[in-house]
């Protein structure tokens, strides 16, 4: 019986020796072979940099610089915005040209706000504020946390959830800290090659990963067909004596790289409906995330460049290019020998779930994991859709269990809540469905498509709720004034009619105190006390002095 883990869940099931199966999936040809086998190449400092202010799930960053500002190698030049965001940096020195719309790499083809900046080839750092870490395990974990947020790190296995957001959302105590290097998307080799030349950076990543959550167990799995990243791990493990991280070869099944497939392979487990890997008591990061992590903390470095994949047969010379962030997709490709006579379309990401780009100007971005220029024959455009015709292959091949033929006639009718009753928003986009599709229909563009219109009308529907509460609120000050101001002229009109009742009694306080004034002054006489011994010279005088002093009284006439 499992034990129970941190947050009451049981623990799940860390026996090496058994592979759990997920629903459905495909054997896919790899084509990674040539670049995986070749050293990364170091993709240098383009003549500009694009830096979209999205990179990430959650809200985009908010701008720190304006056109003409000079910026340095690590400088923040947007901040984030909310807990689910992530910071931007300037990945290398120069001048900012322009904050503006540009082409970012996206499925909906949409231009996005982006900071430009010419660089001037110096590469000059800013000067680091943090102090390096030199060891973690004498630092808090929220200190870590703290720091991982601001060097803007993200998931790089391609969903780009922020880093610091997923840690915190570890509340109770987690059982496994899953580490994934199982990259299971054909021609994608970026991690098999990071592991196999920065597998201690990794390690170390993974450990202060550690110190953070203080899970029960650690396991990194890697793909069965990775033989060369599978021995430079194990190696680097050894290397350090480390006895806490396990490695774990899963099988090379599509998309067993997903987060939730890959949970059920090792664990037999699965994430709820809706719900989060933390809610079973799983954390899962993707080597590069880790790598990142170790550059943050230990070298105070934030996330400024990444392992990009160049490949497919309109590429000249494919292999793995580290890139700055913000690289113009034509600069790396130019670093790989430029096109061939034979590319045809250009995808950003895999062939399953990469999309297509019409332009080379947009820039590499924190998820970007490939960037693959196909020619006619590799990748031939798909017919012409024909009718669904009821086959029931695409729910066979689902990996998230789900009835993709369903979704289609919902997502198709735009009948959007229909669609999140057959959970739309678990459908990972691996493409299975339309990869094995007889009539050739391109179902993960509906489901996109659906998720994307569900999202804006959420958002429609969060303005017309402030706009509401807003207008509330001004009728609410509107009648406040309008009641204050009739209670101010209630009370005027209260007093003037109380002043006319009263004003004859006004009059005789008037009287009664001129009276008393008159009184006052003849107290004040002059009365000689010794009025016996005065002379008669001195009795006219007082006399004529009381005399005037009568007849300066008020009232008196004369």
């Amino acid at each position: 019986m499992s034990e129970p883990a941190g947050n009451g869940e049981p623990r799940p099931d860390l026996s090496l020796d058994r592979r759990y199966h997920f629903h459905g999936g495909l054997k896919l040809p790899g084509h990674r072979e040539l670049t995986a086998a070749r050293p990364v190449l170091q993709g240098g400092i383009p003549p500009q940099l694009i830096l979209p202010l999205s990179q990430h799930i959650g809200e985009p960053a908010e701008c720190l610089v304006k056109p003409g500002d000079r910026v340095l190698k690590g400088q923040p030049i947007a901040r984030p915005v909310g807990s689910v965001s992530a910071p931007v940096h300037a990945s290398s020195s120069g001048t900012v040209l322009a904050v503006e719309a540009r082409p970012v790499p996206h499925p909906s083809g949409l231009d996005a706000m982006c900071i430009v900046i010419a660089t001037d080839g110096r590469d000059a750092w800013q000067e680091r504020e943090a102090p390096e870490v030199a060891d973690y395990r004498q630092v808090d974990p929220a200190i870590l946390r703290m720091r991982i947020r601001q060097a803007g790190i993200v998931g790089l296995g391609g969903a780009g959830f922020p880093t610091q957001a997923k840690l915190d959302s570890a509340r109770h105590g987690i059982a496994l800290l899953l580490i994934n290097g199982a990259e299971c998307e054909p021609y994608i080799s970026c991690d098999d090659r990071l592991l196999q030349e920065r597998a201690q950076a990794i390690i170390e990543g993974v450990n202060i990963l550690r110190h953070i959550l203080r899970p029960a167990a650690c396991v990194i799995a890697v793909e069965a067909d990775m033989p060369a990243a599978e021995r430079s791990l194990r190696e680097a493990l050894d290397a350090a004596g480390e006895t806490a991280i396990t490695v774990a070869s899963v099988p090379s099944i599509y998309p067993t790289g997903g987060e939730r497939q890959l949970i059920k392979v090792l664990t037999g487990r699965e994430v709820p409906s809706q719900g989060f890997p933390a809610d079973i008591g799983i954390i899962c990061q993707n080597v590069g995330t880790a790598a990142a992590v170790h550059n943050a903390v230990v070298g105070n470095e934030p996330l400024l460049s990444r392992i990009v994949t160049v490949t497919g047969a309109g590429v000249a010379s494919p292999q793995n290019v580290d890139a700055l962030i913000g690289t113009p997709v034509s600069w790396l490709v130019g670093a790989c020998g430029g096109y061939t006579p034979d590319v045809e379309r250009l995808l950003i990401g895999g062939p399953m779930m990469g999309y297509a780009v019409n332009t080379d100007s947009v820039p590499v971005i924190k998820t970007t994991n490939c960037v693959l220029a196909v020619s006619h024959a590799e990748m031939p455009p798909p017919p012409p859709a024909q009718p669904c015709i009821r086959c029931g292959k695409c729910t066979d091949v689902c990996p998230a269990d789900l009835l993709p033929q369903q979704l289609y006639w919902y997502a198709r009718s735009e009948d959007y809540d229909a669609a999140q009753d057959y959970d739309l928003f678990d459908c990972i986009e691996c493409g299975c469905c339309a990869y094995v599709c007889p009539s050739h229909i391109p179902l993960v563009q509906y489901y996109r498509h659906a998720k994307m219109e569900i999202w804006a009308q959420e958002k429609q529907r969060k303005a017309a709720d402030i706009a509401r509460q807003r207008h509330e609120a001004r009728l609410q000050r509107l009648e406040r004034i309008q009641r204050e101001r009739t209670e101010r002229l209630t009370r005027r009109k209260r007093d003037l009619s109380a002043g006319d009742d009263g004003k004859s009694a006004k009059q005789a306080a008037i009287q009664a105190a001129l009276q008393r004034v008159r009184q006052k002054k003849e107290q004040a006489e002059i009365k000689p006390e010794n009025v016996e011994n005065l002379t008669a010279e001195q009795q006219r005088l007082i006399d004529e002095v009381n005399r005037r002093r009568q007849k300066q009284q008020p009232g008196d006439e004369g």
